[in-house]
């Protein structure tokens, strides 16, 4: 082989945003609140050694995702974010989460 030869690579870049497919917003459907598979645990990892309560499994758009972890974190009187489709509270508030999820609809959350 002489040095000129180079080798194809199955990679492709491109700079035009049309070219990759992307999932908008828009053709994600909510779930109803009784069908979302829901998920509550307590993490300390990567953290600092902070305790935080994670919510993960929702099914649904970013708003409304961000609406009910404003609203859990009003009940728990804490702060929190929701990242990567994750809504995170402050501290282990697993017993309030739970709970105030299962008044909502959220019938099948699990701990």
């Amino acid at each position: 082989m002489s040095k000129n030869n180079k080798s194809i690579s199955a990679f492709v870049y491109s700079t035009n945003p049309a070219a990759i497919p992307s999932v908008s917003e828009d053709e994600i459907e909510t779930l109803p609140n009784g069908d979302q598979p829901l998920r509550v645990i307590l993490e300390t990892k990567h953290r600092a050694g902070k305790t935080v309560t994670i919510i993960y499994g929702f099914v649904g758009k970013l708003t409304d995702m961000e609406s009910i972890g404003k609203a859990l974190k009003n009940h728990c009187g804490t702060g929190g974010s929701v990242k990567e489709g994750e809504i995170i509270i402050q501290g282990d508030h697993r017993q309030k989460v739970f709970q105030y999820l299962k008044q909502k609809g959220y019938n099948k959350t699990k701990l």
